[in-house]
């Protein structure tokens, strides 16, 4: 029978569970010895009898198979712990994940790579951090690693695309399970963009709460460090901080402003040592130096100078520049006023829409327009 099969065979025995499965693999050292062993051998190793019995019979065996020739079907590859093609610094934290299923380039999950969290309600500065991140990273060459959750997760993984970057999104559900469900678009994105979806839970798995702190070890256990953007006093992303520093990875935090509550979490981990971060370069610069010198820096764009005549060097369109904010966003009223009424509200609407398809400016919901930095 297939290895991978034996793995998976481990993984869904009833009642043995992760932590069963690792005594198992420390006793016998290969899988195959697993399987071999007598029902008194596997019993003497702590393991209940009915678990015993699922293995020596073959049962578990069988349960491997299935779930193997279901997940090739799905276009899904195995990589279980003994395998050579396993995440190389997923393999150092302390409780490993037994195996993994990956959609996509398996690769991926080797590179060198960032986690970045947050709280699945982001302020707009929130949001335009997480974006403005995750594209210089993108940019760096470094891979983010996110869960692909509502608010930060999400919001990063598609800037990251948006620059040309990969990303991987590990899952806590069944890789085949898209949660949240409006996602399934840049779960697509993802895979095409050489990026992958990653599961350690069963084909079919549905969200249940207590999968994603389990997750969250494995997303910050394949990064090199894990970024914080916002989030609360008891966001999940404490979880994933915390497993960082197990790990013994980095820790970087984006500072929020002390009234709103989601920049609790960044706040507190600066305070307690975490990299205060604010560009991509504040975290490529505590990166190993042999990573470093694997990583490519960004070409700086080239500035085109306006010749007075067209939108770029136009006043009216310099004035607004300058007075639209980087880190909120203005009604266009409230921009209208700013500018003295020089313009009319359908001139300044014009006006924007130039703007915006120069991309020097964003349209928010609820015409307000913010300054691209």
């Amino acid at each position: 029978m297939e290895t991978e099969a034996l793995w998976l065979g481990l993984l869904l025995t009833p009642g043995l569970g992760q932590r069963g499965a690792q005594r198992l693999i420390t006793a016998f050292e290969t899988v195959e010895a697993i399987y071999a062993a007598s029902l008194t051998t596997l019993e003497g190793c702590g393991v209940p009898a009915a678990v015993a019995q699922s293995i020596h019979s073959g049962r578990s065996a069988a349960l491997g198979a299935e779930e193997a020739a279901a997940a090739h079907k799905a276009g899904m590859t195995i990589v279980a712990w003994g395998d050579r093609g396993y995440p190389e610094l997923l393999r150092e934290i302390y409780d490993p994940p037994l195996l993994l299923y990956v959609h996509g380039d398996k690769a991926a999950l080797d590179s060198f790579g960032i986690a970045l969290v947050g709280t699945r309600h982001p302020t707009i500065y929130g949001r335009l951090m997480t974006e403005r991140l995750a594209k210089e990273l993108a940019e760096w060459g470094l891979t983010i690693f996110s869960g692909m959750a509502r608010g930060v997760d999400g919001i990063g993984q598609k800037a990251c695309l948006e620059a040309g970057g990969r990303t991987v999104a590990v899952l806590g559900t069944g890789v085949d399970v898209i949660y949240p469900a409006e996602h399934r678009k840049l779960a697509e994105e993802i895979v095409n963009s050489g990026g992958a979806l990653v599961s350690e839970f069963p084909l079919g798995t549905a969200p249940n709460a207590q999968n994603f702190p389990i997750r969250n070890r494995v997303i910050s256990g394949l990064s090199l460090g894990v970024l914080v953007v916002e989030g609360g006093e008891h966001s999940g992303s404490r979880i994933t901080a915390r497993m960082a520093l197990e790990q013994n990875r980095e820790v970087y935090a984006v500072p929020g402003q002390v009234t709103q509550k989601q920049a609790w979490l960044p706040n507190a981990l600066i305070k307690q040592g975490a990299k205060l971060v604010t560009e991509a370069g504040d975290i490529v610069e505590e990166l190993p130096s042999a990573v470093r010198a694997r990583l490519k820096p960004p070409v700086p764009p080239t500035a085109v100078a306006g010749d007075g005549n067209g939108p770029a060097g136009s006043e009216n369109h310099l004035a607004v520049l300058g007075i639209l904010p980087t880190d909120d966003a203005a009604h266009v009223d409230e921009i209208v006023n700013r500018l003295h009424n020089k313009l009319s509200a359908p001139e300044t609407l014009a006006l924007l829409f130039d703007l915006e398809l120069e991309g020097k400016i964003r349209q928010l919901p609820g015409k307000k327009y913010l300054r691209v930095s």
